[in-house]
């Protein structure tokens, strides 16, 4: 698949701050919750409508791969998830170059502890001269600034 790379150049949107980032990912997670809830209800058709045992790793597996795509679809295509195209912010590799499978795959798992321990990868951007949070660095992404782009 063979993308454009998105316009304006990189180098000149700056990187988004902590509290809009904290913003658009409340949003996301609604509605990721959303989804897991219907994804949820779709895995129970496979039990003949009874709950799955905690732990079950079919729905653990089933969940995960769910989570993913609700990330992974929107930013190879647009760079922005529902949560991102509300708060103006945009996902984009360092170097300016499109996101590819690999760099959306790795900033979602690296992701998970980043957020997911007490949001130090997060907390990490406030030390961080380019606004950049654990996650993007290993990841060699970023979140933009678009508030300026007119569409």
């Amino acid at each position: 698949m063979n993308r454009k790379p998105i316009s304006p150049p990189s180098s000149v949107l700056p990187n988004v701050g902590l509290s809009r980032r904290l913003f658009a990912m409340f949003y996301d997670s609604l509605l990721l919750l959303a989804l897991l809830l219907c994804a949820a209800a779709v895995g129970t058709i496979f039990t003949e409508g009874e709950a799955t045992d905690p732990g079950n790793p079919l729905m653990t597996t089933w969940l995960f791969f769910v989570s993913f795509f609700y990330f992974a679809w929107p930013w190879m295509n647009t760079g922005q998830t529902l949560g991102m195209k509300t708060w103006r912010i945009r996902l984009e590799r360092i170097d300016g170059k499109p996101l590819t499978l690999w760099h959306v795959l790795l900033r979602f798992i690296s992701a998970i502890p980043a957020v997911g321990l007490g949001g130090a990868g997060l907390l990490y951007m406030l030390l961080d001269k380019d606004n950049l949070a654990l996650h993007d660095k290993f990841s060699e992404t970023r979140m933009v600034d678009i508030k300026q782009i007119k569409e």
